[in-house]
C-alpha cells in the first residue's frame, strides 16, 4: 500500500527536510523501514545532558570519594582540586540552565496544549508492571503493551527531573552558603552537603545499572540502541517495544500489532429469486 509524502521542504529550500515525529522516512529510493521517533531538538537536547551528567560525575565523585586512589588520579590529571572545583561547578550552572529551559518549553507545551503528556504516569503504568513481571515469571504468556513511554523511560525520566532539582537546590546551598543561611537554618548547609553527594551517587549508579544496560546491553536493542542519535526507530522495533504507539500511526496494522482478530463482515441478505 502506497504511504503518504510526510517530508517537509527545509527552509533553506534545499530539498526534503526531517519528516515530523512518526511519520515514514522518504528518500530517493522509496519510503525506508523506519519511523521518526525523536526530533532533531530532543536529541541535541540527550547529548547535551550526557556531556554535562559526564562532567559532573568526573568531577563530583572524586571530591565524594577524595581518599580512594583513582579520586586523586583523576584530580591531578585535570589539574588539582581547585580545577576540579570549578569544572564542576560550571557544568553544575549548564545543567540547572538546561533543567529550567527543558520545564519552562514543555509547561509551555502544556498551556498551548501542543503537549499530550505521554510521560505523565497513570495507572496503566502500574498495570503495566505487574504483567511484565507475570510474563518474566512465566506466569501469564501476555505481554504489557506500551505506548510512546513504557514504564521504565517513564521512571527515568522523573527520576532525572526530581533528582535534578535536589542536585540544584542543594548545589546552589553550598556554593552560597551564607546568602542560603540568611533565609534557612544553618544545618542546611551539611544537610544539603550529605543530600548533593548521596544524589550525585544514586544518580550515576542508576545510569550506569539502569539506562545503560537498558539502551545497551538489553537483549531487544543489543550492541545498542542507536534511536536517541539517529532519531529513527525501525517498524518492526516499534511494533514490538511500543505496540499502541504503531496502532495509532498506523491504525491499517492495528488489528495484526494488538492481536485482535478484525471483524467479520455481515452475511450478505438472501435475496428470493
Amino acid at each position: 500500500m502506497t504511504k503518504p509524502d510526510n517530508t517537509r521542504e527545509s527552509s533553506a529550500g534545499l530539498g526534503p527536510a526531517e519528516p515530523e515525529r512518526g511519520k515514514a522516512w522518504k528518500s530517493s529510493q522509496g519510503f525506508h523501514d523506519d519511523v521518526i521517533r525523536f526530533r532533531l531538538r530532543d536529541r541535541v537536547e540527550h547529548l547535551l545532558v550526557m556531556i554535562v551528567f559526564f562532567a559532573l560525575a568526573l568531577t563530583g565523585l572524586p571530591q565524594k570519594f577524595h581518599d580512594v586512589g583513582v579520586s586523586k588520579t583523576i584530580v591531578e590529571a585535570l589539574g588539582g582540586i581547585a580545577q576540579v572545583r570549578y569544572l564542576h561547578r560550571l557544568a553544575g550552572v549548564l545543567f540547572a540552565l538546561m533543567t529550567l529551559i527543558h520545564l519552562v518549553t514543555v509547561l509551555g507545551a502544556v498551556v498551548r496544549g501542543q503537549s499530550t503528556l505521554a510521560m505523565v504516569p497513570g495507572a496503566k503504568d502500574f498495570r503495566d508492571v505487574v504483567t511484565t513481571l507475570r510474563y518474566y515469571l512465566r506466569i501469564s504468556d501476555q505481554r504489557a503493551q506500551f505506548d510512546r513511554f513504557d514504564y521504565k523511560e517513564k521512571f527515568e525520566y522523573w527520576g532525572i527531573v526530581f533528582g535534578g532539582l535536589i542536585m540544584i537546590t542543594t548545589g546552589f546551598a553550598l556554593l552560597y552558603p551564607i546568602a542560603a543561611t540568611r533565609f534557612l537554618p544553618g544545618q542546611l548547609i551539611p544537610a544539603a552537603k550529605v543530600a548533593h553527594g548521596n544524589e550525585g551517587l544514586m544518580a550515576f549508579l542508576v545510569v550506569i545499572l539502569w539506562h545503560i544496560y537498558n539502551v545497551v546491553f538489553a537483549p531487544e536493542v543489543f550492541p545498542g540502541s542507536k534511536t536517541i542519535f539517529t532519531g529513527k526507530i525501525s517498524r518492526e522495533r516499534m511494533r514490538h517495544e511500543h505496540p499502541l504507539e504503531y496502532a495509532r500511526l498506523f491504525p491499517e496494522e492495528a488489528a495484526e500489532v494488538l492481536g485482535k482478530k478484525p471483524a467479520e463482515p455481515e452475511p450478505a441478505a438472501r435475496r428470493d429469486d
